[in-house]
């Protein structure tokens, strides 16, 4: 996931990988990935809404008005076309299908199974000694949300290789097709009430964004400024025409949700984000070509993931921290409510830097090993295996949370019943078939 750990395996500095970087590097992506999801995090902490009851709300459900700055501040749509960029030129660089899932999901997965560890033992202690109430048990459910972005990424990964046979046979015409999915999802589901075909858009909307990047790494997006112009145009009028909400994040109780599944409306707003972060390209690679900001870019993407990771776990530490001090909370959207918000941020920060401090290492890769050009194909189908496995456990584990471990709580993932138990099961299982057979692929005769 872009550049590698800072003090890794190899006992190479962040400064001195910084120095290093060769010249031909596209720096702005790597800029791009860091704040697309700074800009997340960022947002997590603003959106929550915590009153000194313990129950946790939404900022822009407080003052719908707001719901407006999710056109500017819902970026996922960036990471998943920066991901396309970067699946492409890995695996043309490792083809091999086993090597490629090992290595694109190494920085992905380690990290990730550790935060599953952990929070899984702390929610049967918090479960055994009977202390899930409040907000424990709303922390207990929500931690795992963001996991959904991880196993929508894992399916990026999963599909890159065939995508990418098909952009460098059609090019735009592969990302048209893709669109005209969704488009077709759309009005079976709100022109003829087609039950549960709403669910193909996960598919079809994020892969067509993730197409993007593809696009963007054979030098294919000549413009930007139409792209951006039509998908925020196109946005405007679904949202204004259509059945579809203003907001760009899911709401509480909403009917219709532009993110769970995604509809046609959030992908013209990936167009729109898309076209924008490459108008501003230029002064992007000139601003992360000075020496200090790549530095703190390099920094900050080998950490990356393990502070998306933690970061809500350190924003409800914060609010658990001020309800056991009996610190009142305002009533979400006053006056003093917005008072307190750069307070709160500033130690979700530390205490997110904190936890970074301490679980990063598991984002570090191994000492690196010489890398198959190409592999036989014994290990594709078990890889092919493992990465289902592995998405379908992460994306479980988003909707059923660690809440009611000991109850057995379920949750339904398309058809499937699944508990958190059987999702990390599932996660880990996925995880040791791809490290399996991607660590033994064997170069080509």
């Amino acid at each position: 996931m872009g550049i590698r750990g800072v003090g890794d395996a190899t006992g190479v500095s962040a400064r001195e990988l910084a120095a290093a970087t060769p010249a031909t590097r596209d720096r702005y992506v790597d800029l791009l990935r860091v704040a697309s999801l700074g800009v997340v995090v960022l947002g997590h902490w603003l959106m929550a809404a915590v009153t000194s009851d313990g129950s946790v709300g939404n900022l822009l459900a407080v003052v719908p008005e707001l719901q407006i700055v999710t056109w500017a501040l819902q970026v996922m749509p960036v990471f998943f076309f920066v991901g396309g960029f970067s699946h492409a030129l890995a695996h043309r660089s490792r083809p091999a299908y086993a090597a490629f899932l090992r290595a694109r999901l190494q920085r992905l997965l380690r990290p990730t199974m550790v935060f599953v560890a952990v929070w899984g033992a702390a929610a049967l202690v918090i479960q055994l000694l009977g202390a899930d109430g409040g907000l424990t048990g709303v922390a207990l459910r929500l931690v795992t949300q963001p996991l959904w972005f991880i196993g929508i990424y894992l399916a990026m990964v999963a599909f890159t290789p065939p995508l990418v046979k098909l952009h460098e046979r059609w090019g735009w015409g592969a990302f048209g097709a893709l669109v005209g999915g969704a488009v077709a999802v759309d009005v079976l589901r709100f022109a003829f009430d087609v039950p549960f075909v709403e669910f193909l858009n996960f598919a079809f909307v994020w892969l067509a964004i993730h197409q993007l990047g593809f696009l963007r790494a054979d030098g294919m997006i000549r413009l930007p400024a139409v792209l951006a112009g039509a998908g925020l145009l196109a946005a405007a009028g679904l949202v204004a025409l259509g059945p579809y909400p203003l907001s760009m994040v899911g709401m509480p109780g909403e009917k219709v949700s532009n993110m769970a599944p995604p509809t046609l409306a959030l992908l013209a707003h990936g167009l729109w984000l898309v076209g924008a972060v490459e108008l501003l390209k230029g002064p992007g690679a000139r601003f992360v070509a000075r020496a200090g900001v790549w530095h703190k870019v390099v920094v900050a993407n080998g950490i990356a993931m393990t502070a998306f990771l933690w970061h809500l776990t350190a924003m409800l530490g914060v609010y658990g921290a001020l309800l056991a001090l009996d610190v009142t909370l305002p009533a979400p959207a006053t006056g003093a409510w917005w008072a307190q918000v750069p307070l709160r941020i500033a130690a979700a920060a530390l205490l997110t830097g904190l936890l970074v401090a301490a679980f990063r290492r598991f984002e570090r890769p191994p000492a690196r090993r010489a890398a198959p050009t190409s592999a036989t194909s014994a290990g594709g189908p078990v890889a092919a295996l493992g990465i289902t496995l592995a998405l379908f456990g992460i994306l479980g584990l988003s909707m059923v949370g660690f809440g009611g471990l000991l109850e057995g709580r379920s949750a339904t993932l398309v058809a499937l019943r699944i508990t958190a138990p059987a999702a990390v099961a599932m996660a880990l299982a996925g995880w040791l078939l791809v490290e399996r057979v991607g660590r033994g692929a064997r170069p080509a005769e």
